[in-house]
């Protein structure tokens, strides 16, 4: 650098001052990665009539393990690499499940219901305490075998999204089944394999959305930060926030996820939380997939918080609780 060059350089710091050097970044310290062991019970009956092939295949349903790769990704992305699923056994049941009345399909009905769209029995829900029992799930939660289970089956199979199960269960988008003879609670989720993995993120965002719930019930007012997250504009006009599984901040009904209507909304400052910026800005359904089901689903979950610390007594990462109930008080 030249003389001149030198003196116009000291000159212009003069006249404008230094700069000021940028604040170091405190260190956060990352959040352990949990990984909940998983048990899946497939039930995939065997159809002879169909020279012996399994249900899913006669009608070309979905890979239950391509499903699984699909959902345990988008988790493991969505929650910023804290949740990784492990299947640490599958089971293939080639049997129909019994119902709460002991009604059990076979081939044969099933298959006339199905193609004909009529006759499905009610009451549909499957009898969860022969599921307890027949696969021994209270003794393998006990042995620190399995963290959770994720039943697969047919349409009308009787399944709930999710049900949890043990001591102090709590309603988790189903009646809780409290049990004394598990150490632990446990969620059962139930997924069906003629659906995709948008569906199945949908049963683990109203798991979500119950035990957030239950974790910030004690909390009154605009200081329960989970009745915040989940406002959109046709409860909370001009205040909208990330809203929940059925309802974009822009939604006017149920599953209106491709509305083009814009509305206010505070949805990108949850991505600072728990240090909001107070920033708002018009958005619509381009943010979150145009209505793909799962492309909504994914954009909800990157805004769940997952920050380390507390607010008001409950964990800045709310993936804690929605991974293990155990951790809700």
């Amino acid at each position: 650098m030249s003389y001149w060059d030198q003196f116009r350089a000291w000159l212009q710091r003069l006249l404008q001052g230094e700069p000021r050097p940028e604040p170091p970044t405190p260190a956060v310290e990352p959040l352990a990665a949990v990984r909940p062991r998983v048990l899946l019970i497939n039930f995939d009956p065997v159809v002879q009539a169909e020279g012996g092939r399994k249900l899913s295949r006669v009608l070309g349903w979905n890979d239950v393990d391509a499903l699984c790769r699909g959902y345990i990704d988008d988790l493991r992305e969505c929650s910023g690499g804290y949740v990784d699923y492990q299947i640490v056994q599958e089971i293939e049941a080639e049997t129909w499940p019994v119902k709460e009345d002991g009604f059990r399909y076979d081939a044969s009905t099933f298959l006339r219901c199905w193609r004909s769209g009529t006759g499905f029995h009610q009451p549909d829900t499957v009898s969860y305490e022969a599921i307890v029992s027949d696969f021994d799930l209270p003794a393998r939660v006990n042995a620190d075998q399995i963290d959770e289970v994720w039943l697969f089956g047919f349409p009308y199979a009787g399944f709930y999204e999710s049900r949890m199960v043990g001591p102090g269960a709590f309603w988790c988008n189903a009646p809780e089944m409290r049990r004394n003879d598990v150490s632990r609670r446990f969620v059962i989720m139930g997924f069906n394999c003629e659906r995709g993995v948008g569906e199945m993120l949908e049963s683990f965002g109203h798991r979500t959305e119950s035990i957030l719930k239950h974790a910030w019930r004690r909390v009154p007012g605009e200081d329960n930060l989970w009745e915040r997250f989940f406002r959109h504009e046709k409860i909370a006009p001009g205040r909208a926030n990330v809203g929940w599984m059925h309802y974009a901040p822009n939604s006017v009904t149920d599953y209106d996820w491709g509305n083009r209507a814009y509305v206010r909304s505070n949805c990108d400052d949850w991505l600072n939380f728990p240090n909001f910026s107070g920033a708002w800005r018009d958005v619509n359904c381009q943010e979150w997939g145009n209505g793909d089901i799962r492309e909504h689903h994914r954009w909800w979950f990157r805004h769940l918080p997952k920050a380390p610390g507390q607010t008001r007594g409950i964990a800045n990462n709310w993936w804690l609780y929605a991974v293990d109930p155990n951790n809700v008080r």
